[in-house]
């Protein structure tokens, strides 16, 4: 089998260019579609994953399954004319998260059926994430317990592609990030992880692995995922902060080819991010933060069709987005809180974005193309660019971006990524 291009990201500090990687975790079309355009431009690889909750057998949130999953990214892919060859796919918690509610042995092997599924779809970094206990558990696991499992589940990925002439996965470790979905409340102050507990996390998956006959895969553990001390909450946002993370950044020199994996990077600034890079955080993992600046464009498209064709829809995007949210909150209520007109905000502008779960929405989706129809191939005035989506004006003024509603709404996912891509230079 082939070696994967992340094989040897831990090196990658010590030569010239690119030192790390942005992780696009997202299963937007218009996303992937940015991401894909921008990557293209600047001739270096992508890296997309999806979720356990996301992507499953059983089709998780957005109906597909890894497979499916593939298939949609590879179309987007040719749309975009991007090189194949330069597009890893990831799974990320990868473990029984979407089926805690039921027993241990039931949960893992539906998460044993999940990563198989993801293996031989063509996903070649995975997320272990086995840390969180399943009906009749403790919410949180012991290290050993979590480590057995995930040593379990990369035997089964293993497995699957024996015989196969593709490209050997590798994988990441560890769990010191919130569920995934993101943080349940305001945060406003994160516990880094320590370095000893970075070094026992590699060693206990270590001794599982090779417990589980899974030595060779633990040879391509690259990464592990610790807390760095970033997080966003519903209004805010914890900025990294260097000097904070500073000894547990020493601990890479004890830990010879492997690097950090940091989650919930979103909404950090761009030498935030290139600190992190530097510091050995190499992969960084953004979500939120992308689908939080599309719908922001996509608001901003709202009213500026709405002042151009008054009367032309019988209602807005927004509009549509509160009735469905507020007739099925299933994928928000238990992480906004306080009063109803506080929950009312945070519905539509959290940092948490949970709109993200409700774009494939029969209702939205259908809104989302009327308000394109309306738009269509429409030269926008300036000046209400200026006043809707300011952060695309100058972009239009100086020519790099037409004023038409496709590529405002590319341009300010683009506006993130440039930000990930540019720190990743270092």
């Amino acid at each position: 089998m082939q070696k994967s291009f992340l094989s040897d990201i831990a090196s990658w500090r010590e030569r010239d260019g690119v030192k790390g990687i942005p992780s696009v975790c997202s299963a937007h079309p218009a996303v992937i579609e940015a991401s894909m355009l921008h990557a293209k431009r600047r001739g270096v690889h992508l890296l997309i994953e999806a979720t356990c909750n996301q992507v499953n057998q059983d089709g998780g949130y957005t109906g597909m399954t890894p497979a499916d999953f593939q298939a949609f990214v590879i179309g987007i892919a040719r749309k975009t004319d991007f090189d194949l060859d330069k597009l890893i796919l990831g799974g990320d918690h990868l473990g029984p998260n979407p089926w805690k509610n039921l027993p241990a042995e039931e949960a893992m092997a539906k998460a044993c059926t999940m990563i198989e599924a993801y293996a031989k779809a063509g996903f070649t970094k995975l997320h272990l994430d086995t840390s969180m206990g399943c009906a009749g558990e403790p919410v949180a696991l012991p290290d050993a317990t979590t480590a057995e499992r995930a040593a379990r589940l990369a035997a089964v990925a293993e497995k699957a592609l024996e015989g196969s002439d593709g490209i050997k996965p590798v994988y990441i470790v560890g769990t010191e990030v919130p569920i995934p979905g993101g943080a349940m409340e305001e945060l406003d102050v994160l516990e880094i992880t320590k370095p000893e507990a970075a070094r026992e996390t590699i060693a206990i998956h270590r001794k599982a692995f090779e417990a589980a006959g899974a030595s060779d895969a633990f040879h391509r553990v690259v990464g592990a995922v610790v807390q760095p001390g970033v997080e966003f909450g519903n209004g805010n946002v914890i900025a990294f902060a260097p000097e904070r993370a500073a000894k547990l950044s020493a601990t890479l020199s004890d830990l010879p080819g492997l690097v950090f994996e940091a989650h919930s990077t979103d909404y950090q600034t761009q030498e935030a991010l290139r600190c992190l890079v530097l510091d050995g955080f190499a992969i960084l993992k953004v979500g939120p933060g992308l689908t939080f600046a599309l719908r922001e464009a996509y608001y901003g498209l709202d009213r500026i069709a709405e002042f151009l064709f008054p009367g032309k829809r019988k209602e807005t995007l927004i509009a549509t987005i509160e009735r469905v949210l507020t007739a099925e909150p299933k994928n928000w209520e238990k992480y906004y809180h306080g009063s109803d007109f506080e929950r009312h905000i945070q519905r539509h502008f959290s940092y948490s974005d949970r709109i993200r779960y409700y774009w494939p929405h029969a209702d939205i989706d259908a809104a989302v193309k009327e308000m394109f129809a309306l738009l269509h191939e429409t030269d926008i005035p300036e000046t209400l660019i200026s006043q809707y989506l300011q952060g695309s004006y100058a972009a239009v003024r100086d020519g790099t971006v037409r004023p038409q509603a496709k590529y405002l709404a590319l341009a300010a996912v683009d506006h993130v990524l440039e930000d990930y891509f540019e720190a990743c230079r270092a």
